[in-house]
């Protein structure tokens, strides 16, 4: 079988890891879907679809080879792929999801995944969306207790360190679901950050690493404005209703393919949440 390596969140992607929302739903889970579900909002099936195949285009578009995950009907959320799994530089860790409503997703990864991973989570709970490889060497975990809890990030972070990996464990306010709501890079040293929440010494640990930030509003960051995907090579896959946010992006000199994913963002989730990255290939010095 293949042999899944991501040392970076911003490698060029070769391969990425997606699941049909043929059965998805707005679950009451986070505060993102509450506010949608107490709106009175009602989850279009075709236009999911169709917005996830624009998003399946885009990914194609920027060259990755794109594999499916096989949904099922009992677990609405197994759209947000980037959660159960997150792929490191010595292979994919099985992260242990929070939400009873999710935890049986880990039986489709394990097939899919031919039971071949680097490492299992058992302390705690961890999911992908918190995980940010920044690059070869530096990572950083989101800790906000409600989905991912400080017992499992310091596992993760326990099994990097022992890699040589320097590991920043980040706490955040659990409104916030997970820290891809407030934080993605976009390209080697450019992150987008709600830096209205984000705490100073954060943004100040980045700078010292040379990543910039290019700031989102809380209530865009709400939208998932931050999440965001990186292709690697100056490209990015950043939702069509990030107006404000692609403009900038584009300043910055960066290619922004925008899928419409407006049904996805009212349930918690963008590119970001909706994609697993499987392999990325970095540039060579």
């Amino acid at each position: 079988m293949q042999e899944w390596i991501v040392a970076s969140e911003t490698g060029r992607l070769t391969d990425v890891l997606v699941c049909a929302p043929d059965y998805y739903r707005w679950l009451p889970t986070n505060s993102i879907a509450r506010r949608t579900l107490a709106g009175g909002g009602e989850a279009d099936l075709q236009g999911l679809q169709s917005q996830h195949r624009e998003l399946v285009a885009a990914l194609e578009q920027g060259g990755a080879t794109v594999h499916h995950l096989p949904p099922e009907p009992h677990l609405p959320y197994m759209a947000y792929t980037r959660d159960s799994v997150v792929v490191t530089h010595r292979g994919p860790v099985l992260c242990q999801l929070e939400r009873p409503q999710r935890r049986g997703e880990y039986a489709g990864l394990i097939d899919w995944h031919g039971g071949r991973f680097w490492r299992k989570s058992s302390a705690g709970t961890l999911e992908g969306g918190d995980v940010h490889i920044l690059r070869p060497g530096l990572a950083l975990i989101g800790a906000s207790g409600g989905r991912t809890d400080l017992d499992g990030a310091e596992q993760l972070a326990g099994w990097l360190r022992a890699e040589g990996c320097e590991v920043r464990i980040q706490p955040f306010d659990e409104h916030f679901l997970h820290l891809d709501v407030l934080f993605c890079l976009a390209a080697p040293g450019l992150a987008v950050a709600c830096l209205d929440v984000l705490p100073e010494d954060f943004v100040a640990w980045l700078v010292e690493y040379g990543i910039a930030c290019l700031p989102v509003p809380y209530r865009a960051a709400m939208r998932l404005g931050c999440n965001i995907l990186s292709l690697g090579e100056g490209r990015v896959i950043s939702a069509a209703e990030s107006q404000d946010l692609n403009a900038a992006l584009r300043a910055e000199g960066l290619t922004v393919l925008d899928p419409a994913l407006s049904l996805f963002t009212a349930g918690g989730g963008g590119p970001h949440c909706l994609t697993c990255p499987l392999a990325r290939e970095e540039e060579t010095q």
